[in-house]
């Protein structure tokens, strides 16, 4: 692992998308919650949040970073479905990882949930679209303020 300590803290962002090829039929399931296992693009965004929280559990040198935000939007069109994971901390190191967990898991999601209706899924695409780093000064401040009360 990596050692980040001498980094400042920075606001961090990460957003990273995917997509899943589904048959016309298989939107239609979705989209009219038809599927026997439920409502499929729910139960995506949970479970890639969920994912998201748990990067570090998952992938043996990533650290263990504090989400402020992990948000999961997905959109169904023309044969396939699109999920983007925005990632967001104040850390010493970048939360692509999480971003990028987020989205392959709610898409493994939605092929595990439409498996039984569509033989030919695929998930292809998945990639990191934007990475920012800004820094915090405001985080030091109120630590010095701290310090230097009686």
């Amino acid at each position: 692992m990596v050692d980040v300590s001498a980094k400042p803290l920075s606001a961090r962002k990460a957003i990273a998308k995917g997509i899943i090829r589904l048959q016309r039929a298989t939107l239609d399931l979705i989209t009219s919650d038809r599927i026997a296992k439920g409502n499929v693009f729910a139960t995506a965004r949970i479970a890639g949040i969920q994912a998201a929280k748990q990067t570090a559990m998952l992938i043996p040198l990533c650290h263990t970073l504090p989400l402020s935000e992990v948000k999961i939007d997905i959109a169904g069109s023309n044969g396939h479905a699109e999920v983007k994971c925005t990632a967001r901390t104040v850390a010493q190191t970048g939360v692509e990882m999480e971003a990028l967990m987020g989205v392959a898991v709610a898409l493994l999601t939605i092929y595990d949930m439409c498996k039984g209706v569509d033989k030919e899924m695929e998930i292809s695409e998945v990639r990191l679209v934007e990475k920012t780093k800004s820094a915090v000064a405001g985080v030091n401040y109120r630590r010095n303020q701290k310090r230097r009360r009686p």
